[in-house]
């Protein structure tokens, strides 16, 4: 064997390869190389001079390609952590990003711990939020929707997986498949980002549906202004997810639709990221 089929050269050459385009070469190297030899990230600690042989490296190199032409991570390892759950995750769904657990965060301070509130998730996606929020608060009840049924089946089997059995998951387009029906807390991780962004160039292997929310990328939060507050208890609140920059357009939209106590709080990277609303 050569030098270069040992697990130590692999990931040190890996990890120069995907500097240029990952905020974490290394951990992408090691992720991608214990998946292609079945073995937990400690063995490649552990075993640094073991010489791989050239099946293990072409399942290493053949990951690391897609990873070089910008698929992120979670697609190509099929799984992403959030809120300590291990998801799946598909092209047909988005990759839940990290800061999103402060929206989690900000609906579990709503709800009491053992409260049998009724809990909606608009634009459910992987199922993330919904599933984080049943998973914490076992004696409520969280109906989740999405407009993408391929995406609900991954919703479905993310919530077997995390055996989270007090939720249900309705297709339909945003408050349609619950209209009549009231909650105590509606949350929503909803499109935010600008047609002409750039950001969408970036993300292009991610479901545009879900992120392309219109010329100022407030047309899906407009919806939730506007048909949210029918669904909610007297007292009840929404909670929803925007752009680091949004909070003041957001914030003027829910006013416009007769919302109170309407105030933002920042994510983990001090960055506005999520707008609590009141209905009276």
């Amino acid at each position: 064997m050569t030098e270069t089929l040992q697990i130590r050269a692999l990931l040190e050459d890996a990890t120069r390869r995907l500097e240029p385009l990952s905020d974490s070469p290394r951990l992408d190297a090691e992720l991608l190389l214990a998946r292609a030899i079945d073995m937990p990230r400690s063995y490649l600690f552990a075993h640094p001079e073991e010489p791989l042989d050239e099946l293990a490296v072409g399942r290493f190199e053949a990951a690391l390609g897609r990873r070089l032409a910008g698929e992120p991570m979670a697609y190509i390892t099929g799984v992403r952590e959030f809120w300590s759950l291990e998801l799946l995750v598909t092209p047909d769904t988005l990759v839940p990003r990290p800061e999103t657990e402060m929206l989690v965060e900000l609906a579990l301070r709503e709800i009491p711990r053992r409260a049998e509130w009724q809990i909606l998730d608009l634009g459910t996606g992987s199922g993330a939020i919904a599933i984080a929020i049943a998973k914490e608060r076992p004696l409520s009840r969280v109906t989740a929707i999405d407009i993408s049924a391929a995406a609900l089946d991954v919703a479905r089997q993310n919530a077997r997986q995390c055996e989270v059995p007090n939720i249900e998951f309705l297709e339909g387009d945003w408050t349609a498949p619950v209209r009549g029906r009231h909650f105590d807390v509606i949350v929503s991780n909803p499109p935010y980002v600008r047609s002409d962004d750039s950001a969408l160039e970036v993300l292009h292997r991610e479901p545009r549906n879900a992120l392309d929310a219109g010329e100022d990328g407030l047309d899906a939060i407009r919806i939730l202004a506007r048909d949210c507050g029918a669904l909610l208890l007297p007292g009840g609140v929404l909670l929803v997810e925007h752009g680091a920059e949004q909070h003041d357009a957001v914030a003027e939209v829910l006013g416009e639709h007769g919302w109170s106590d309407v105030r933002c709080q920042n994510d983990y990277a001090g960055l506005p990221r999520v707008t609590v609303a009141r209905r009276d």
